[in-house]
């Protein structure tokens, strides 16, 4: 189900949780909320920025930065984002597997 903001109309005669805006879960079939829950004062529904969420390849996750691991094998994932002189396999216990996140990391 969504979450659809809401805010007071009028803040003079609202209260603290409809002044600063409030979220709501509610199904998309639902009306819109008319009052606040709280005090009774007018609301309208905001319109929110909308999270989308497309997927990656491993080599744009590369170009990105990020490492990506697969799991293999008990202990022993794949870097299949690997770069430079980076191991293939990460290998539980053995730190000269591990990838090399203070290079690509920084403030």
């Amino acid at each position: 189900m969504p979450l659809y903001d809401y805010q007071a109309k009028d803040p003079a005669q609202s209260c603290d949780l409809c002044r600063e805006g409030f979220s709501q879960l509610q199904s998309m079939k639902d009306d819109a909320l008319k009052v606040c829950p709280q005090c009774g004062a007018t609301v309208q529904r905001l319109v929110s920025m909308v999270g989308i969420a497309t997927p990656k390849t491993n080599s744009e996750l590369k170009n990105l930065g990020f490492t990506k691991l697969v799991k293999r094998d008990t202990g022993v994932y794949e870097n299949v984002t690997r770069t430079g002189n980076e191991a293939r396999y990460m290998e539980a216990g053995k730190a000269d597997t591990v990838p090399d996140l203070k290079r690509k990391i920084s403030d």
